[in-house]
């Protein structure tokens, strides 16, 4: 039996910042594809240093297989230029679930990474990451 992808996600870039909406649940084969998609657009950046912004909508939560594949796509990026991470966790039923396995990704992945419930207070701290007072909004 072929498993279907569950979960969807779309990237915006800026100048430095690489933001995803994405919205859950997430499984293995999602998180293959973000592998992928990810990949692309980490060159769009030109060997500079990046950070990226993900706002997760709804329970937004990753099956155990989906966790360990994100992590390792966390790791590569890093070796791509990722210097840290936001979350934002927007309209979930189960908030402190997805807080505490987004903490678990993120420590396991050595990636600097902080978790908001707004956008404008992850781009002040994403801010000291880039070098960028005025962070640039995604078209």
């Amino acid at each position: 039996m072929e498993l279907d992808a569950h979960g969807t996600y779309i990237f915006k870039k800026t100048d430095h910042i690489l933001y995803v909406n994405a919205q859950g649940p997430f499984n293995e084969i999602i998180v293959q594809q973000y592998a992928h998609d990810i990949d692309e657009f980490s060159c769009k950046f030109n060997n500079k240093k990046w950070v990226s912004l993900t706002s997760f909508y709804g329970d937004s939560i990753f099956t155990p297989e989906a966790e360990k594949y994100l992590i390792a796509i966390l790791q590569g990026s890093s070796d791509n230029g990722l210097l840290a991470h936001a979350s934002i966790i927007l309209e979930s039923c189960c908030r402190d679930l997805q807080y505490m396995q987004l903490t678990r990704i993120h420590q396991k992945s050595n990636i600097a990474f902080n978790i908001f419930s707004d956008v404008s207070s992850a781009e002040k701290w994403l801010e000291g990451y880039t070098g960028n007072s005025t962070i640039q909004k995604a078209q």
